[in-house]
């Protein structure tokens, strides 16, 4: 009698990986599903680390960036999901350690009696700040979704991965202007999409 057994995690299709290996052979349209897919949890991971949502929009943005310039030499030894959250995790502490190395040098300069009082303003965010920040964000991120495939992928590279034309058009397997001509085209209805939150 043969015995069933219980497929593990390991062997389950490991989605993201897969979109990997499809960037690493050109095709930029997985990386904006990638991106679809994982910057949203990205930015609430790394905002548990550093407190901050401006900071942790700007790491998880470091995150796909890097994960990018390590296209070409990706392979699948990890799960997907433990690889990106590693990244996320290193740069969050390294952040972290960062901005404790900033608040100690600012707190050796106050020592200073011969020195003028240093006003530090508070960086973080009031709650209600906050609330309408993530609204606007949703709605942009809505706005972004409702493009064109072409269209949505190329703003998704330019602006949270921070790709140039070139990489873009290098990823997509088009030329420049091509590019350019997507980016307007995008612009123009993310414009009327979103006109409301320009007054």
């Amino acid at each position: 009698m043969l015995s069933v057994v219980p497929q593990t995690q390991a062997e389950e299709p490991d989605y993201g990986a897969q979109l990997m290996l499809r960037v690493k052979a050109g095709d930029g349209a997985s990386f904006g599903r990638l991106l679809e897919m994982y910057h949203p949890a990205m930015v609430r991971f790394l905002y548990r680390k550093v407190q901050n949502r401006a900071l942790a929009e700007e790491l998880a943005q470091d995150v796909f960036l890097r994960i990018y310039r390590s296209r070409a030499t990706y392979e699948p030894t990890a799960r997907f999901n433990k690889w990106i959250y590693q990244i996320a995790a290193r740069l969050g502490s390294n952040s972290r350690r960062d901005r404790k190395h900033e608040r100690f040098q600012e707190s050796l300069d106050d020592r200073d009696v011969d020195k003028p009082i240093r006003q530090v303003s508070d960086r973080r965010w009031s709650v209600e700040e906050l609330l309408v920040y993530q609204v606007k964000l949703d709605e942009v991120r809505r706005a972004v979704e409702s493009l064109p495939a072409k269209q949505r992928a190329v703003v998704q590279m330019h602006k949270f991965a921070e790709m140039e034309y070139a990489q873009i058009a290098s990823a997509l397997n088009c030329s420049v202007p091509a590019v350019k001509s997507l980016m307007f085209r995008a612009h123009e209805t993310l414009r009327i999409l979103l006109e409301h939150m320009a007054a």
